[in-house]
């Protein structure tokens, strides 16, 4: 699966991160949900890590192994 800017992805194991104000280490979890910014020739990704209100917390670059695409609609099933 191809992934593109703005799509939403979810970390599929832990990464070691940054606070974007505070400058703190921070743990973000298998399942932590993000938004495509950029891609690095599809090997990598900038994520941007948002919290409810939206408010960005922590900016990475993620190694595509380490993501996936999050689904909201389902695909037609063919027989």
């Amino acid at each position: 699966m191809t992934l593109h800017e703005y799509d939403v992805v979810a970390l599929i194991e832990e990464i070691q991160a940054i606070h974007k104000e505070t400058h703190q280490p921070l743990l973000l979890r298998q399942g932590q949900v993000g938004t495509i910014l950029m891609s690095f020739e599809d090997r990598a990704y900038l994520i941007d890590f948002a919290d409810a209100q939206g408010n960005t917390y922590a900016m990475e670059t993620v190694p595509s192994e380490k993501l996936m695409q999050l689904v909201y609609e389902p695909l037609p099933a063919y027989a």
